[in-house]
């Protein structure tokens, strides 16, 4: 047997497992992975989850406090507690994440994997800090995951394209196969494909060396997006990624929204200093992160990104 070779590149990102798409009266867990959760917004997402008739239900430590820091939804245990049950609990079929914020780093090590394994595929939807999770049910799973607005985000609450795009997504997938939103450009013309991977920015390049990091983007179409980053920070992000080898092989890349960054000029000039060297096709302004109206992207299938005419084309619905 032929031993492997330390230095051989990563092989490129293989499609993963979809999971089933909801039906109504499907039942779907709110978690809090993150950060703390406003009563009134998650009340007014969970009517909205009922007006789809879902029936959703709140795990036990959604609306908790950390007693010690104040940026968490309670403890870790607790917050992994509330991830674990619902996912291995038969009766549901999804895990909505209620907000981002701060902590899913915190409590991903917690998580019983064999058992998340064993209990089978189920939808999974979060963005921000949930990133964190995205690439532990990648690695750890196998799982496709839903990049797309939580149930008491405020981008959600109060955006029908949100709301509209996600429900489409959980119910009606092919309908959504293609997403070619209205304000996309090419940054770096040309066509590619590859598996879907990414998320926010700062938490991608924070996972570097952590136990559920991706060798690399390799063979992906990398979706990159980010809020409140000074532009300094941004760079330090994406050079982070290039010094680690983590973009090489990439094959395409979108870019979201860069919400409460810098004047979108400035942030251009950098992610086109940064990417375009990669030599791949290149899209801004997609339409998916922190902006408003966002839209819902399915990590872990493979698709078509079409440059010059903004247009991402999945092989498959997002769920099967």
């Amino acid at each position: 047997m032929t031993p492997p070779n330390p230095s051989a590149p990563p092989a490129p990102l293989a499609p993963l497992t979809r999971p089933a798409r909801l039906a109504p009266g499907a039942r779907v867990a709110i978690v809090a992975p993150s950060g703390p959760v406003p009563e009134e917004r998650l009340s007014t997402g969970l009517d909205l989850l009922r007006g789809w008739d879902l029936d959703p239900v709140v795990a036990p430590h959604v609306l908790d406090r950390h007693p010690g820091f104040d940026y968490l939804a309670g403890t870790d245990a607790d917050r992994a507690a509330d991830l674990q049950a619902a996912w291995c609990d038969p009766s549901v079929d999804a895990v909505l994440c209620a907000r981002g914020g701060y902590g899913a780093q915190r409590m991903v090590d917690l998580l019983d994997w064999d058992a998340i394994r064993a209990a089978g595929p189920k939808v999974f939807v979060g963005f921000s800090d949930i990133t964190a999770l995205h690439e532990a049910f990648a690695a750890r799973a196998g799982l496709v995951t839903l990049h797309g607005p939580m149930a008491a985000g405020v981008d959600f609450l109060k955006n029908v394209r949100a709301q509209e795009h996600l429900r489409a997504t959980l119910f009606e997938p092919e309908t959504v196969r293609t997403i070619a939103p209205d304000r996309v450009t090419a940054l770096v013309p040309g066509r590619a494909r590859g598996v879907l991977l990414g998320g926010c920015l700062c938490l991608l390049a924070s996972e570097l060396g952590g136990r559920y990091a991706r060798p690399s983007a390799r063979g992906g179409l990398l979706c990159l997006e980010d809020v409140g980053e000074e532009t300094y920070r941004l760079d330090r992000y994406l050079t982070q990624l290039l010094r680690a080898g983590w973009l090489d092989g990439v094959s395409g890349i979108l870019l979201g929204s860069w919400a409460e960054c810098a004047p979108y000029d400035e942030v251009r000039g950098l992610l086109t200093d940064r990417l375009a060297g990669l030599g791949v096709p290149v899209v801004e302004e997609f339409g998916f992160g922190h902006g408003e109206g966002a839209l819902t992207i399915p990590f872990g299938v493979t698709a078509e990104l079409d440059a010059d005419a903004g247009t991402l084309t999945m092989d498959e619905p997002a769920l099967a």
